[in-house]
């Protein structure tokens, strides 16, 4: 029996293809000679850097850079096994789990050290940028980012240091002169699952504003900067931005990327999943089991273990969807492809227990799973 175990991340527990080995040993416990082929996923957000370089014999690269409020801290990107594409995580550098609750303020909040881990990867020689956005802290639109890069803004008083959301509003000119050369020669591929335009009231500062730390007055100034913003790279640049599904990704981080960089933004699931050749892998499987550390009915919009059922069903695969926790409308995913849900808990505890034995659960798990495939009826 030929198993495809394609999960994503437990968040704060553990990785894809942790998740994937624990699925298997139990599986193999009881069915040793089936044939487990693990296929760590991600949808762009936490993990894409590990399930790139599992699915390529990459490498990891560790660097320090600033944080969202420019402070120096340790991050990393990943390299694939080719040495020709670099795959990082902006939230690596400008995300919001990098910051105390009580550090969170987009108004001067940067991607400034996202910029910098691209051009860490351009120093490497790559060809290729893949740059999952999932997970900022950050309402600066990209501005930030570009700055490490060595675009210029200025406003009445001469050369703004734009760190944030908040001096969007006073900026002027952009100089695109200083760009760093190297963009040009280089293929940037955005991985982006949320379709919301840069400004508006479903734009990055009226939805994901308040949860970085904005009160309803500093979400109506930071979309205003935002909008002046879009008008000044439609003005300067040429390029319309403003209204792109997923311009206002990630704080505006799409916005700037397509801006500045030339980027192309793609759903996260469908670019992890042509790198680790996923479509290929399914048709010799069997059964495939996928998941993540919380399953419910928002699952299905865009996430990892609905991209993998989704195509199994498409090839009339069976698919098990394993969580750390299944909500109680995680039931709608029955009719999407799933034929089989089931939670790794296997009795009442703390989230902080089942977070430390994560791994046991999982492969007990795996365990119940293969008994259900011995059974015969």
């Amino acid at each position: 029996m030929n198993i495809l175990i394609a999960p994503d991340s437990f968040k704060d527990c553990l990785s894809a293809r942790e998740v994937a080995s624990a699925l298997g040993r139990g599986i193999q416990k009881i069915l040793p000679d089936a044939n487990c082929i693990m296929v760590p996923m991600a949808d762009g957000g936490e993990g894409t850097v590990e399930s790139v370089i599992d699915a390529t014999g990459g490498r990891r690269v560790e660097l320090k850079v600033m944080d969202p409020l420019m402070r120096e801290v340790p991050s990393f990107y990943g390299i694939t096994g080719d040495r020709e594409t670099a795959v990082i995580e902006m939230a690596a550098a400008s995300g919001i789990e990098l910051l105390k609750e009580d550090e969170r303020d987009p108004w001067i909040t940067s991607t400034f050290g996202t910029g910098q881990l691209i051009k860490d990867a351009l120093d490497q020689g790559v060809k290729k940028i893949l740059l999952g956005i999932g997970g900022s802290a950050t309402n600066d639109g990209g501005a930030g980012m570009a700055r490490a890069l060595g675009v210029k803004f200025s406003g009445k008083f001469g050369e703004l240091p734009v760190q944030g959301g908040g001096l969007l509003g006073e900026v002027e000119q952009i100089s695109m002169e200083g760009l760093d050369p190297r963009v040009t020669d280089t293929e940037i591929i955005v991985a982006c699952d949320v379709d919301n335009p840069l400004a508006g009231p479903q734009g990055a500062s009226a939805i994901y504003g308040p949860q970085k730390g904005a009160d309803r007055e500093m979400v109506d100034k930071l979309d205003r900067n935002l909008a002046h913003f879009a008008l000044l790279i439609s003005n300067h640049l040429h390029r319309e931005v403003a209204d792109v599904p997923g311009a206002g990704a990630a704080g505006g981080l799409g916005a700037g990327l397509m801006a500045f960089l030339d980027a192309s933004l793609v759903k996260g699931f469908d670019m992890i999943a042509d790198i680790t050749g996923l479509e290929e892998k399914l048709r010799g499987a069997d059964l495939v089991i996928t998941g993540e550390g919380k399953m419910d009915g928002q699952t299905r919009f865009g996430k990892t273990p609905f991209g993998v059922a989704q195509l199994a069903r498409q090839m009339g695969k069976p698919v098990i969807g394993v969580a750390g926790t299944l909500d109680e409308d995680a039931g709608v995913l029955y009719e999407l492809g799933f034929n089989l849900l089931m939670s790794i808990q296997e009795k009442p505890g703390d989230l902080a227990w089942s977070l430390a034995h994560a791994g046991q659960l999982l492969e007990r798990c795996g365990e119940r799973i293969a008994r259900l495939l011995s059974m015969k009826i």
